[in-house]
């Protein structure tokens, strides 16, 4: 597991998210998504109503990373 703090570029290893329940449903359809057609999209964006915070779901296979870009490759590089 990875969490990233887009803003610092850094993996931050403790985060809490608090969520509505209309947004607890999409996060279980994103992952719901993820594992049953993972070809489809390896990422979802899950915004807040006025799209000021984001939270990015993705698909990891610590096998291929080839599909994240270089930032996120470095950090799990880094972590491994």
């Amino acid at each position: 597991m990875y969490i990233i703090d887009d803003e610092s570029n850094k993996n931050l290893d403790c985060i809490t998210i608090v969520l509505t329940k209309s947004e607890i449903k999409q996060v279980l359809g994103y992952a719901k998504q993820l594992l049953e057609n993972p070809s489809s999209s390896d990422h979802y964006h899950l915004s807040n109503e006025d799209y000021q915070k984001e939270i990015t779901f993705c698909l990891y296979d610590p096998e291929n990373i080839s599909n994240f870009n270089p930032r996120i490759q470095k950090l799990i590089r880094n972590d491994e």
